[in-house]
């Protein structure tokens, strides 16, 4: 394996964290300084900050005519988000969800995943489809504004503490934060091209498909802002601010980032087989499952984060095996999918019932 491919990708890897950080901390002190409020900062401009390495990555793949790498990547996000960055910050800290948008945006992640699978069944993502997806970004965005206004107080006490920090109208403070957001986004757009490049060059010299290479280690490296976004969130007792982070940015990756990579290639965006029949599938069952264990009493166990963890690793080995051909496949297949799979499905309808009832029986 090139030495200066690897290095070239890890370098490209940290750059995109730097850049995200700047972009965030910028952007989320112009806007508090404007007078917006912390809570709907974090709910718009924060997720989108955390969602700008996907966007860097995936819009320069795109240009670059690497479909599967910029497709694999909001995939391989979406998954890495909820089962691990999800799954870590409930093992650290049970998550107890008090904000009612995320309730609601739980239900949100689903149906645009589930457009999502139904758009690409031609084996592509059309500039319409693009167009249509950018759209239920903006509309998301406005909605997220308005049920933002609505919250209770305890959860815009939350925000306050984390994104309320910056009062400091002056010039230099204004010039300050334009200065940073100008060099998150030039180290976005640096690290993103050094990222992919290294990531093509690695993909080619083991002899596996940039896909598999987007959905892992791409995946993972994009999704490092939510990582410490929800993993510093879920240690300060910030939990709201911990869910909402995971389900605002998947929510993002698929209408913003794969909204604007569809629009702004000429074909569309094209969608590998392997894609349409197990990664697109599995991220979707990885939406529905949020749904029984955010309404279980509107939190997220400990145990349940470690559940999500193993399942993540489950479905990297899984991809490594496929990938290697490896002889334990076969086997890994049947207890994975034959066996957990059906067992955990069985498990999740059960707490989901139980849910509905203990619910009605409160009301």
């Amino acid at each position: 394996m090139p030495l200066m491919s690897v290095l070239g990708m890890v370098a490209g890897l940290i750059i995109l964290v730097i850049g995200a950080e700047l972009l965030v901390r910028g952007a989320s002190r112009l806007a508090t300084a404007a007078g917006i409020s912390p809570l709907i900062v974090g709910l718009t401009v924060v997720a989108l900050g955390t969602s700008s390495p996907e966007v860097a990555v995936t819009l320069g793949s795109a240009a670059a005519g690497q479909a599967d790498l910029a497709v694999g990547n909001v995939i391989g996000s979406n998954i890495f988000n909820v089962l691990f960055v999800l799954g870590l910050a409930a093992a650290i800290a049970p998550l107890i969800v008090a904000q009612h948008l995320i309730r609601v945006d739980v239900p949100v992640m689903i149906g645009v995943s589930l457009l999502l699978v139904i758009f690409v069944q031609n084996g592509a993502i059309s500039r319409l489809e693009g167009v249509i997806l950018f759209g239920g970004a903006l509309v998301y965005t406005g909605f997220a504004v308005y049920a933002g206004r609505h919250e209770s107080p305890a959860v815009e006490r939350e925000y306050q503490q984390e994104f309320g920090q910056s009062d400091d109208r002056s010039l230099r403070g204004v010039l300050l934060n334009l200065f940073l957001v100008a060099v998150g986004l030039v180290a976005l757009v640096f690290g993103a091209r050094l990222l992919v490049n290294g990531a093509v060059t690695i993909a080619r010299v083991l002899g596996v498909s940039e896909l598999v290479i987007g959905l892992t280690i791409v995946a993972a490296g994009t999704s490092l802002p939510e990582v410490a976004t929800s993993v510093l969130a879920s240690l300060r007792g910030e939990r709201d601010i911990a869910a909402g982070n995971v389900v605002g940015s998947c929510i993002y990756n698929i209408l913003l980032v794969l909204g604007l990579a569809a629009v702004l290639s000429p074909a569309g965006l094209a969608v590998a087989p392997a894609a349409l029949t197990f990664d697109l599938p599995f991220m979707l069952a990885v939406a529905i499952a949020c749904l029984p264990l955010f309404f279980s009493g509107y939190r997220i166990a400990r145990w349940e984060g470690f559940f999500f963890l193993g399942y993540y690793i489950a479905y990297t080995a899984y991809l490594v095996l496929a990938a290697t051909e490896h002889d334990a496949l076969p086997a890994f297949s049947v207890i994975l999918f034959e066996f957990a799979a059906p067992l955990t499905a069985v498990t999740l309808t059960v707490i989901f019932v139980r849910a509905l009832r203990g619910n009605r029986a409160r009301g």
